[in-house]
């Protein structure tokens, strides 16, 4: 009398197709996670640079309205090395992005400030912005630890 056992190869079967499927589902899965992660990445580098312009442009302004003799300091953390335009109107940044692209962002805020450039460094900086007395025009400029 001969014992037909087909368990075991139906085991080994269900484990070949069963691996094979998750092999397929990696392949698939795993570029869009990746873009996903990156695009997530992009937005918060983003919402970072926009809320550093945000603490500078709030800078500006309350100088501004306080009028000449004023001074306020601001400290930035920043991730990335970024260079903020800032204009009697606006301050700005193009940041890089994780597919090459760029983007601006862009803080509306009022002064009377000639167009400049501050280069952030990756780390702390610590942003003056001042109104000296009897000059005509605002400053802004970075300091150093």
């Amino acid at each position: 009398m001969m014992i037909n056992d087909n368990g075991g190869q139906v085991a080994l079967e269900y484990m070949l197709i069963f691996a094979i499927s998750l092999i397929l589902l990696i392949v698939f899965t795993l570029p869009l996670t990746q873009e996903s992660v990156e695009n997530t990445l992009d937005v918060s580098d983003t919402l970072k640079v926009k809320s550093d312009l945000s603490k500078i442009a709030q800078a500006i302004q309350q100088v501004y309205g306080e009028g000449q003799g004023s001074k306020q300091s601001v400290n930035i953390d920043s991730r990335h090395a970024v260079k903020v335009t800032v204009t009697s109107s606006y301050v700005s940044s193009k940041i890089k992005l994780n597919d090459g692209s760029s983007k601006l962002v862009k803080v509306d805020c009022n002064s009377n400030m000639a167009k400049s450039d501050i280069n952030l460094a990756e780390g702390k900086t610590i942003i003056v912005v001042e109104w000296p007395v009897e000059s005509k025009k605002m400053r802004i400029y970075t300091k150093l630890f």
